[in-house]
């Protein structure tokens, strides 16, 4: 089905309550060819090349994550490059730019594993009850082996103690310490596994005084600003203090990139109202999280966070083995499905993939079956229940007249089941607040900043568009609405041989909003325009209304 055509799987209701609604999903009904919720891909050996990450984006990627855990700059900077001669093979070929943004992961301070021998894929098979040597010398740095390896935390034998639980590789792995002599450690393996090249390694309870910034996390930051990044993925962030030192790091020519917050450990759960307010979005990062507090905390933790992040308009990812079994398989486990569509359910504007395309053998194919699960599950949700309840956040918390515009347009193209709302301008913010009350219909941010265009992918529904026009300066609201209808047919947003409705904002100037609701029909391959007069009163009404309100 084409994402043109609205799907309302359920009647418009009244619903009594959620368990009304839930009861009455008709789960067969068709869906969207485009999902709303972004998709973030990490690049790494399996699909560093530029065909690869053509597929990727072609299966509906719209994030490229560079983890900087592993490889070096001149590495990133390849992978960097191909990133972009993808975004300009995937323009060539579908005759218009699709904005993809590239996001540095910092390596955050963190302990990790080192090499293991032989090379960076190189596996370390370990067994329960196996003996194994954990040391601080780096001379072994890059000679991992069953026998030994090495961990990039120099004070460890001086805080580790016999009996201490030490977990690798997102808690795959643990071992119990028996005996620390000088700057080695020696291990009983307890879970064992396959094990990587820099794995993470946390030490539950055990005090560790790492700074909020690495030395090796600065010359990152700083690498990101000379390649021009479009966001920072900032890992282990403990209080807001730390977002405040990352952007003096990035300086006046990097102050555009925007600072996602990994929360990773306790004491980042206890200032998470903080770190929300200071970062531009937040990442639920479930894998360090997961070892640092209980299995069935994350649970909460990850709906907890979510639902601050929406009430404050802050874009939210949820990462870590959302498909993990597809790094082997073609097709996920039932329970991985789930987490996806849950995910969705709680509100995540975007989710991640780690290894599942970095490594794994079925990258496109995992993109592709999370672009599935996205658009199904968007097409069920009670999107009228979640209107009211940020309506309600909304207007408690602000009475600026943006706030009561961007509820009215989304209100309307809500009764009207508009296909897209169109916001035509230079400044993100109109896009933003409207993604914030979670529209059924995608929201087509057209813009002359590619930028921009490019850190709005963030948004639950947000599509950017940069007609070539208008990036050059056209300020001509007709001849920027007519070239992107048909940037939005080729992208598949719309499908111009259905008739259409079509919310359009002209926000070309920030004093001087107007909108319509446009009622499309193709005809004799000309396309026309008429405004209902009907929806026009309703337009007027819902707009005089939230004004009085606000």
């Amino acid at each position: 089905m084409q994402a043109s055509q609205p799907v309302v799987q359920l009647d418009r209701g009244p619903f009594a309550s959620q368990l009304d609604y839930k009861s009455r999903l008709q789960f067969n009904a068709p869906t969207l060819d485009y999902a709303l919720s972004g998709i973030i891909c990490t690049i790494g050996p399996a699909t560093n090349k530029p065909e690869t990450i053509v597929k990727l984006i072609e299966a509906g990627m719209r994030v490229v994550r560079l983890n900087f855990s592993h490889g070096t700059h001149e590495y990133h900077c390849r992978t960097i490059q191909a990133a972009r001669k993808a975004i300009d093979c995937y323009t060539h070929k579908m005759g218009v730019h699709k904005p993809v943004a590239i996001a540095l992961d910092t390596k955050g301070p963190e302990i990790r594993t080192g090499q293991n021998e032989g090379s960076d894929t190189a596996i370390i098979v370990l067994k329960r009850g196996d003996k194994i040597k954990l040391t601080t010398d780096k001379s072994v740095e890059n000679k991992g082996n069953k026998n030994m390896i090495y961990v990039d935390y120099e004070k460890l034998s001086l805080i580790i103690k016999p009996e201490n639980i030490i977990y690798i590789d997102d808690g795959l792995i643990s071992m119990r310490v028996l005996q620390v002599t000088g700057n080695q450690i020696v291990c009983e393996v307890v879970n064992g596994g396959k094990l990587g090249s820099r794995k993470g390694v946390n030490l539950p309870g055990t005090p560790v005084d790492l700074p909020s910034i690495s030395e090796r996390d600065k010359l990152d930051l700083k690498f990101g600003v000379e390649q021009d990044v479009d966001m920072i993925f900032t890992s282990f962030i403990r209080d807001a203090t730390a977002i405040d030192e990352i952007r003096k790091i990035l300086g006046t020519v990097g102050k555009h990139i925007k600072i996602i917050s990994k929360i990773e450990n306790q004491q980042g759960l206890q200032n998470i109202d903080s770190i929300i307010a200071a970062s531009d979005g937040v990442m639920v990062a479930r894998g360090d999280l997961g070892i640092e507090i209980s299995t069935e905390q994350v649970v909460l933790a990850q709906k907890c966070i979510i639902a601050k992040c929406n009430k404050m308009g802050k874009p939210v990812i949820c990462a870590t083995q959302m498909l993990a079994s597809m790094e082997d398989n073609p097709r996920p486990t039932r329970s991985e499905a789930s987490d996806v569509g849950n995910a969705i359910f709680d509100g995540a504007d975007c989710v991640m993939l780690s290894g599942e395309t970095a490594k794994g053998m079925y990258p496109v194919e995992c993109v592709r079956c999370m672009t599935d699960l996205c658009s199904k599950v968007e097409s069920v949700l009670w999107y009228e229940q979640m209107q009211n309840e940020m309506k309600t956040v909304v207007q408690s918390s602000t009475s600026d007249n943006l706030s009561a515009i961007t509820l009215g347009i989304t209100e309307i193209a809500s009764l009207s089941r508009a296909n897209a709302i169109v916001i035509v301008s230079p400044c993100p913010l109109m896009a933003q607040l409207i993604s914030q009350f979670r529209p059924r219909c995608p929201i087509v941010f057209v813009t002359g900043n590619p930028r921009v265009a490019r850190q709005s992918v963030l948004y639950r529904g947000v599509c950017p568009l940069v007609p070539e026009a208008m990036a050059n300066g056209c300020i001509d609201f007709a001849r920027i609405l007519t070239m992107s209808l048909e940037q939005m047919a080729k992208l598949k947003i719309i499908n111009v041989d259905q008739t259409l409705k079509l919310m359009s904002v002209n926000a070309l100037k920030a004093d001087k909003i107007s909108f319509r609701l446009l009622h499309m029909k193709q005809k004799s391959q000309e396309t026309k325009c008429k405004e209902t007069a009907a929806i026009k009163a309703k337009c007027s009404a819902k707009i005089t209304n939230c004004f009085k309100k606000s």
